[in-house]
């Protein structure tokens, strides 16, 4: 989309004349208006108007919301949005979403209170040279103190986008690696996955100070298998912490991990009811809408019903395999490749040959070992479960 954009500096004087005399109204406003700030300044201008945050005002005077994003409020509000992420959607959502706020403003608060006067600001050249020497690709990124020192690794789909992000918004977080940030070195990864086991490995090892939240686990719940007293396997997806033993698989939180048993419980023809779904807990709407096979209520032979659970713990879970999991190089004649070995993971690589993925001992060379833990665990199964298309490879042992 950006691809045959105008540059800033050809569209420049056309937005100094339209926002002239005008108040700047978006969501998170500060963080547009610095972005258009830094932009001016790199033409020698100084940009200055006063704003208005619908973040701040939908919080002031739509209190109570679960969360106060652009897409999440405006579907609790019914506001129609088009081209969800795109400049003019994402622009007349949030002019319909400022009417609403207009019309409960009944005390006239958002003129008399809300709009911003913003003073000039200086703004750090060293951030502005930063973000200029990284690229806009797949990879992680470690921000250096003055002394060289790491402390703060992320990942990201768009390296410059994300640091510039972190050097120009206001939150404490952000405040403290502007005021720490030296310098910014960066690893591409081409994959997302490799770029989440790679961040997360660089964690554990280096362990950042502003790092601390990564450090913990990421997930609260796991997909298990029961055997009852009938000899059925039954799938339940229960707290980590009330349950021993290693789940199937791991979710960040108890409505991902329901979302997902029900759709696995249509794909696969499972029971509603063995699985915890279905409030009756002894015959599930599926049988009485001829989408179950009665195994909740013993109609279907157990062996049959056993194998189709058998089959889809071997589908979203990686136990005892042995496989390559091929995803994106860094450019576009290479491919990653994630090495799975008796259902623990080995490592990553790269490599532009088919050949050396399908052949195990050229593979081994190829790969860079890391840890295997719950948390790669997680991660390469959380990956597998919102990437379906990429390539799984079996690798055959003699």
């Amino acid at each position: 989309m950006l691809r045959n954009a105008p540059k800033f500096f050809e569209v420049a004087k056309r937005i100094v004349e339209i926002t002239e005399d005008c108040i700047i109204v978006a969501h998170n406003a500060d963080f547009d208006y610095r972005i258009l700030r830094t932009e001016f300044k790199r033409l020698g201008f100084n940009f200055k108007r006063n704003t208005l945050c619908t973040v701040e005002l939908a919080q002031e005077l739509i209190p109570n919301q679960d969360s106060y994003s652009l897409g999440k409020l405006t579907r609790s509000l019914g506001i129609p949005v088009t081209e969800r992420h795109r400049a003019n959607g994402d622009a007349m959502a949030t002019v319909r979403l400022f009417k609403i706020l207009l019309a409960k403003d009944s005390d006239k608060k958002i003129v008399k209170h809300n709009i911003k006067e913003h003073k000039a600001e200086k703004i750090n050249a060293n951030h502005v040279d930063i973000v200029e020497s990284l690229p806009a690709v797949t990879g992680v990124y470690y921000m250096h103190d003055k002394n060289g020192a790491i402390f703060y690794i992320g990942k990201s789909r768009n390296i410059k986008h994300k640091v510039n992000q972190h050097l120009t918004n206001s939150n404490r977080k952000s405040k403290k690696m502007q005021d720490m940030v030296k310098s910014v070195s960066y690893e591409t990864t081409g994959s997302e996955l490799v770029a989440l086991l790679k961040e997360n490995e660089e964690i554990k090892r280096i362990k950042p100070k502003l790092n601390q939240s990564l450090r913990y686990k990421k997930y609260s719940h796991g997909l298990y298998c029961f055997t009852d007293s009938n000899g059925r396997k039954n799938l339940k997806i229960k707290h980590l912490s009330k349950i021993d033993g290693l789940p199937i698989t791991t979710f960040s939180n108890f409505h991902s991990a329901s979302s997902f048993l029900g759709k696995i419980a249509v794909t696969h023809e499972l029971c509603p009811a063995l699985m915890g779904l279905d409030p009756n807990n002894f015959k599930c709407a599926n049988h009485d809408g001829a989408k179950c096979d009665g195994s909740c209520v013993d109609v279907e032979h157990l062996q049959d019903y056993n194998e189709r659970v058998t089959n889809l713990i071997f589908e979203i879970s990686y136990n005892n395999q042995n496989l390559a999991i091929v995803d994106k190089g860094r450019n576009v004649n290479e491919r990653s490749v994630i090495y799975i070995k008796n259902g623990l993971f080995q490592g990553i690589g790269f490599t532009e040959l088919n050949h050396q993925i399908n052949n195990r001992e050229i593979l081994e060379s190829i790969i860079t070992p890391m840890k295997s833990n719950k948390d790669t665990q997680h991660i390469i199964q959380s990956y597998l479960r919102k990437n379906k298309r990429l390539k799984l490879i079996p690798i055959q042992f003699n």
